[in-house]
């Protein structure tokens, strides 16, 4: 499994966390490993908990960057998707300097596109380009 896959992987597990409570979710995440056909080698299972759980930590400061830069919208007002793109983008641009924001940002976007509104991969990308440009 490629980065590609990897990170839309963190993407569906990450989706989860606005269904469920924060108890829930290493269960949750036990599920969606044990379930997930696409998942098959267990270095893979291993990258996408170990990342997952990684932003779950952040979660709260990824919020903060993405409500502190956003007008007219926050986090209880974003679809769900959007939401979701965003925060493992942020999570990229923000804590991990070991990929690119260009990266970061290019593959929120086909995200965003593949599983969101028409309008979802602009949107993301407009808040993804003014975080970026704090953090360099």
């Amino acid at each position: 499994m490629g980065r590609h896959e990897q990170r839309e992987q963190v993407f569906k597990l990450l989706f989860r966390v606005e269904f469920n409570s924060p108890e829930d979710m290493p269960e949750q995440t036990k599920l969606f490993i044990e379930d997930n056909e696409e998942v098959t080698y267990q270095k893979d299972a291993d990258y996408i908990e170990d990342r997952f759980g990684k932003i779950q930590e952040k979660l709260p400061d990824v919020d903060k960057y993405i409500n502190d830069n956003t007008e007219g919208w926050d986090t209880t007002r974003m679809g769900k998707v959007e939401l979701t793109v965003l925060r493992l983008a942020v999570y990229e641009i923000v804590f991990d300097k070991e990929i690119p924001n260009s990266v970061a940002i290019n593959e929120a976007v086909e995200i965003a596109k593949k599983y969101g509104q028409e309008t979802s991969g602009g949107f993301v990308n407009a808040i993804l380009a003014k975080i970026a440009k704090l953090s360099d």
